[in-house]
């Protein structure tokens, strides 16, 4: 089988289960290789049973002594038995509504029980234990334990894998041969075998080595090449301008790290090459008006600015906040949305192709293929995480290879983000403006929801107004005590309850974009107490009189994700206060949010987040705006980042395009990686 064969092609799939693994990523026979394990099952060391450990995974070796007969219980489950027993315990098996592993025991014989032990230190028991024979652990010593979706296992997933490796032809090698000798690496057929059947834990260690060099190499070859692409002389040459009008303009002063961040990007744009930058900055630190004062310089030097925002609410913010600041020099601002009633759409679109519109601010629309700029000079993506590089990379289409300036309020550890951002430069805005307030924060539990509500009330006296952020939109079919709160029945059910009298708007990303307008420019407007909203409004959104934020199911979201959240309070004079509501009762869970109660910095925070939940918490949806990394962790490769990114340039500095016939393979990779860039 080719890589590229549809995966339902391989035995046993079939088109059903094809649309079930469409959900993990997977479409072809190389998507299912590259589905890799997220751990191991060790069967070269069973645990006595006797001295095994309580509800943790383990396995145990023992002998069938006895079976019993299937037998039917209420309601229409049915149960089988089976005493096994090693040297040490007897180890009592039951299985409910399944018969195959129990049909196949033989009694007499031995086999490998992997489950978690419970009962008594008189009476050891497992429930639903997998079985393996002694040639099945002969055969593959380490069990691969791969991601599930709904009704797709680990053993199935795992079935599917020994059909496919059967089946499939070698994959062709994409790294250079010196990379492979200089660090010691298998070829890459070897590493996939080995990462699915290790014989051992330093095989298996061994394989993955191998396989995150070359996907960390790929990301790194696919950004240098970005940057290379952009690396032409500017189609939007501007002469130096003095920034001091524009400063001087403003009702308040700018902290050093907005002139300074300014200053570079303004110095960029004066160069021959197109700027290709990020401004970090945390939350509140004044991205906007660094934005706002690049825009000033494209307009002195006749260009255009386009800024696109991830949602609807951000952009129209932007839209007005930009206008204020600007309108003094004459700027004209233009909103550009996808919700927008044909005749104002024609409207803007006519001022965009004319130059009448001198700062464009939108959503993904103005990346749409009815939008015309007449001299786009420069290019801002808003929260940048939220779209893929080559939905940068369309806006900047948009003209001839215009300057292009990200924002992102998800800070990373600077070191990181020179390598991980290998195709941009970085600013960072690490001062905070003046009168902005530390938010305290306390990690609360849900019994002390009516306190907390008491408290809701008292600010709603005292004029101000709530923001409650809950992780759902409706009730699913399966909800138990244990399910994530919903936004619409918290509304009615929790906030209006506890709220009596107040006035409680509803927010989230299933209403129409006229009812997000009129809910948030209500909430603005003071007319709404308090907004129940699920993360629509996490970036961006300002409301000064907002002073409490109440974050529900808090232990679902990252740190950084909640820190986000807090930043949307504490942007008044009044003292502000976050709330972290969780019934979670995990110590791990417990010191996360005890962290960020105790943390204001979000260098901080991130640099916590990326260490204890990994990069794909740390960046939402695994990483946004990058290609899909299948096994890299940006936590614990780092060192693997490095080399990557040195043995990238060294390539490329001899092979600038990867047009070289030995680099085939290579630049079909680097395709292949950013193909799967999310879009959204």
């Amino acid at each position: 089988m080719k890589p590229d064969t549809p995966v339902q092609y391989v035995k046993g799939v079939g088109p059903k289960t094809a649309e079930k693994l469409a959900r993990l990523g997977v479409a072809t026979l190389s998507d299912l290789l590259e589905l890799y394990p997220r751990r191991y099952v060790d069967y070269t060391s069973p645990c006595p049973a006797a001295s095994a450990p309580f509800d943790a995974d383990t396995v145990i070796f023992a002998e069938v002594c006895s079976k019993g007969s299937a037998v039917r219980l209420p309601g229409g489950r049915t149960m089988i038995q089976a005493l096994a027993a090693d040297d040490s315990a007897p180890l009592h098996l039951t299985w409910f509504n399944t018969h195959f592993a129990a049909d196949s025991l033989r009694v007499g014989e031995s086999y490998f029980f992997e489950g978690r032990v419970h009962g008594t230190l008189t009476r050891r028991e497992m429930t639903n234990p997998i079985v393996r024979t002694v040639k099945q652990v002969e055969f593959s010593p380490m069990a691969a334990v791969y991601p599930q979706t709904e009704g797709l296992g680990s053993g199935q997933i795992s079935r599917f894998m020994a059909s496919a490796l059967e089946a499939a032809d070698p994959m062709p090698e994409p790294l250079p041969k010196e990379l492979l000798e200089r660090y010691k690496m298998p070829d890459k057929w070897t590493a996939i075998q080995n990462i699915h059947r290790p014989k051992s834990l330093q095989q298996a260690d061994s394989a993955r080595r191998r396989l995150v060099f070359e996907e960390l190499f790929t990301l790194q070859l696919g950004l240098l090449l970005l940057r290379g692409r952009d690396m032409a002389r500017t189609g939007a040459p501007m002469r130096p301008v003095d920034l001091e009008p524009f400063w001087n303009a403003l009702p308040f002063s700018p902290t050093g790290a907005q002139r300074r961040a300014s200053g570079e990007i303004c110095g960029d744009m004066q160069g021959p090459s197109p700027m290709n930058r990020l401004l970090q900055g945390d939350v509140g630190s004044g991205k906007t008006l660094v934005a706002a004062a690049a825009a000033y310089m494209a307009h002195q030097n006749g260009w255009q600015t386009a800024l696109m925002a991830p949602t609807e609410v951000l952009a129209r913010q932007h839209a007005a906040t930009l206008q204020d600041l600007l309108a003094p020099f004459g700027i004209t601002v233009a909103l550009l949305s996808g919700g927008m009633k044909a005749a104002p759409r024609r409207a803007a679109l006519g001022a965009i192709a004319s130059g009448e519109a001198d700062l464009v601010v939108g959503t993904h629309a103005v990346i749409g293929q009815q939008v015309e700029f007449s001299r786009l000079g420069l290019v801002i993506v808003d929260e940048q995480h939220r779209f893929g590089v080559r939905q940068r990379g369309l806006l900047a289409d948009k003209a001839d290879k215009p300057h292009v300036l990200v924002m992102s309020a998800t800070p990373i550890p600077r070191t990181l983000g020179l390598l991980l951002y290998g195709d941009l430069d970085i600013s960072i805005l690490d001062e905070l403006p003046p009168g902005r307030q530390p938010v305290k924060t306390r990690a609360v539990n849900g019994d002390k929801r009516r306190a907390m509500y008491g408290f809701l009330n008292s600010e709603i006296e005292a004029g101000h107004q709530v923001y409650i952020v809950c992780p759902r939109v409706e009730d699913g079919e399966n909800d138990g005590p244990d399910a994530l709160q919903s936004v619409k029945r918290y509304y009615t059910d929790v906030a209006q309850a506890l709220l009596p009298g107040r006035r409680v708007g509803l927010m989230h990303g299933k209403l129409r974009p006229a009812e997000k307008e009129a809910v948030m420019s209500a909430f603005k407007a003071g007319e709404l107490d308090a907004l129940v909203s699920t993360t629509v409004i996490e970036v961006g959104v300002d409301v000064p009189n907002a002073t409490v934020m109440v974050i529900e199911n808090a232990e679902r979201y990252g740190l950084s994700a909640l820190h986000q959240l807090r930043g949307r309070v504490g942007r008044g004079a009044s003292e502000s206060w976050c709330f972290l509501v969780s019934d979670h009762s995990g110590e791990a869970t417990a010191d996360r949010l005890r962290f960020l109660c105790h943390t204001q910095d979000g260098f901080e925070i991130a640099k916590y987040d990326l260490e204890n939940r990994g990069p794909g918490d740390f960046f939402g949806n695994r990483q946004h705006g990058l290609p899909t990394l299948r096994l890299a962790d940006l936590s614990a490769d780092t060192r693997t980042l490095e080399a990557a990114q040195t043995s990238a340039r060294q390539l490329l500095s001899r092979d600038p395009a990867l047009k070289a016939p030995e680099h085939a393979a290579l630049a079909d990779q680097v395709n292949r990686l950013f193909s799967r860039t999310a879009l959204n």
